[in-house]
């Protein structure tokens, strides 16, 4: 069978592909998306799940996408439409409630019914948070350096990148606070009461095999944080559901000529020399280019579809020990009604139904949860995000119906000493016992549901062990050790084989930019820039 040539091939079609993928086509290159799926945008789709009912089945909110990568590609001309949700609302014990809003004022006001000295203390650590926000956000575009490389060329790179940050002054040690310390050692600086701790420490929890006070914990809190929307139309639920994101980058880039082909797993990366020249699919097909990109994560891309022996034994040593073990879950949920949450009162609130839900009542609470996953088996009392888009989104379900999306942890990849075959059922009434110590009666609205635990997640969309980051978050997997030591700059050790997904600087969430600064790299080494 003839090749068929491109300038560029993209493993994958999930958000980050597709992101590089544009980017390369509005600057010129003859570029290929290849999907394993039937459909593309990886975890950022749209599908009915039971007849009548669409949801954003894997990701489920817009938080992180970046302004930059909505404006370059004009997202909003080709369908995204953010729907905003309504500020957090944390059902405690004792049928009270926690708010925690953008609206400093209010968040104070529900803080000191808990504690005064940390309603007082609240804008002073958010005025904090924000400085160590400004470097983090500025470090979010950069290509990590190699310190330890001493050829002119990285030690240029290296150079420019200390000249850059030399500013950072006093703010460097608060970075490594976050590097460091657990999420409860960090708030428990600033904060008294357990349950604000919690409401902040929700945030470290999410996507991670970690809790509270695991030490390093602290640097997911700002990661789940690090979101820039200003102009780009907030935060919130996709009108349309997530996929609508995947389809309108896609759109975006078939202006530049920019081709997606579905249903077209890869097999075998192609290497000659030292260098990748192409892909062949499970079908035999078989496609050239001087440049191929992975969106499918390192992990997965070196261990089963780059022949060894292409390959360095410490890099594959390296790549090997990333962790990807998940304990994340998400169930798709078609009811009735959605959750009536025993202390919530929208004269109290300001909001008519709390979409938007965190269901963690206290620090212990967390990290119970994580300890039960530590030892091999699932949370007796997981703690479960459950929103509610068709608040705010009439295309997702039948009039008068509702989706509500749940995400959650702990739910190990594996478990010890049982399969998930025998105790997922016994699982999911766990999640719906957490829900309805809050929400009682909510089972009885229940139509159906869809149970995404992560060997789920791995076999649908390929993510490694179900992470939702392609990678856990730690201190010794970010930025220029992400995934491996020498090859965080979205290169690999085989030459014109790059890598645009999670697994790569900043990690995980549909923010976009790991795809668009691959883009920038290849082009870099193509002689051009990125428009």
């Amino acid at each position: 069978m003839a090749a068929n040539r491109y300038d560029a091939l993209i493993i994958g079609g999930g958000h980050n592909g597709l992101v590089c993928g544009a980017y390369l086509a509005k600057a010129g290159l003859k570029t290929l998306v290849l999907e394993r799926r039937p459909i593309f945008g990886g975890a950022a789709v749209t599908e009915e799940f039971t007849p009548g009912f669409r949801a954003s089945i894997f990701s489920y909110v817009m938080s992180i996408l970046h302004p930059r990568i909505i404006a370059d590609l004009e997202l909003k001309k080709f369908g995204l439409e953010v729907l905003p949700a309504n500020d957090l609302f944390c059902p405690l014990w004792g049928d009270d409630y926690l708010v925690f809003s953008d609206d400093m004022k209010k968040t104070q006001e529900n803080f000191a019914r808990f504690s005064k000295k940390d309603a007082e203390v609240y804008p002073a650590f958010d005025a904090y948070l924000q400085e160590a926000l400004q470097v983090v956000r500025k470090l979010l575009f950069a290509t990590p350096v190699d310190p330890t490389q001493a050829d002119w060329r990285h030690f240029k790179e290296t150079a420019q990148l200390v000249w850059e940050y030399r500013k950072i002054g006093t703010r460097f040690y608060r970075i490594l606070d976050l590097l460091t310390q657990s999420a409860d050692a960090y708030l428990s600086q600033w904060f008294e009461s357990d349950i604000v701790k919690a409401a902040l420490a929700y945030y470290a929890s999410i996507g991670t095999f970690a809790g509270p006070k695991t030490p390093g914990s602290a640097y997911v809190l700002l990661h789940h944080i690090m979101g820039e929307h200003a102009g780009a139309g907030g935060w919130g639920f996709i009108k349309g559901g997530m996929g609508r994101i995947t389809q309108a980058i896609a759109r975006s880039g078939a202006r530049f000529g920019l081709e997606i082909r579905t249903d077209s797993p890869i097999r075998e990366v192609l290497v000659e020399e030292g260098r990748a020249v192409g892909v062949v699919t499970e079908k035999g097909e078989d496609y050239r280019a001087p440049v191929v990109i992975s969106n499918v994560d390192a992990k997965t891309l070196m261990t089963r579809l780059v022949a060894p022996r292409h390959l360095p034994e410490d890099y594959l040593r390296d790549i090997r020990g990333y962790r990807t073990f998940s304990t994340a879950f998400k169930i798709n949920v078609a009811c009735h009604r959605p959750p009536r949450y025993r202390s919530f009162d929208p004269a109290k609130t300001g909001f008519d139904y709390p979409t938007y839900v965190h269901i963690a009542p206290d620090i212990d609470y967390l990290e119970r949860a994580y300890d039960d996953a530590k030892y091999g088996w699932y949370s007796q009392k997981p703690f479960v995000t459950p929103v509610v888009p068709t608040m705010r989104d009439d295309t997702l379900a039948p009039p008068g119906k509702h989706v509500v999306n749940l995400f959650g942890g702990h739910a190990p990849y594996e478990l010890k000493g049982a399969t998930w075959e025998q105790e997922r059922d016994n699982f999911v009434n766990k999640v719906l016992d957490a829900i309805e110590t809050f929400a009682p009666g909510w089972r009885d609205d229940i139509i159906d549901m869809q149970v995404l635990l992560a060997p789920d997640l791995e076999r649908i969309v390929g993510l490694p062990q179900g992470h939702i980051f392609h990678g856990e978050l730690a201190p010794d997997q970010i930025f220029f050790t992400r995934p491996a030591a020498h090859y965080a700059d979205y290169r690999t050790p085989v030459r014109g084989l790059y890598v645009c997904g999670s697994s790569m600087h900043p990690g995980g969430g549909v923010s976009g930019i790991p795809g668009h600064n691959a883009a920038r790299e290849v082009l870099k080494d193509r002689g051009k820039r990125l428009s």
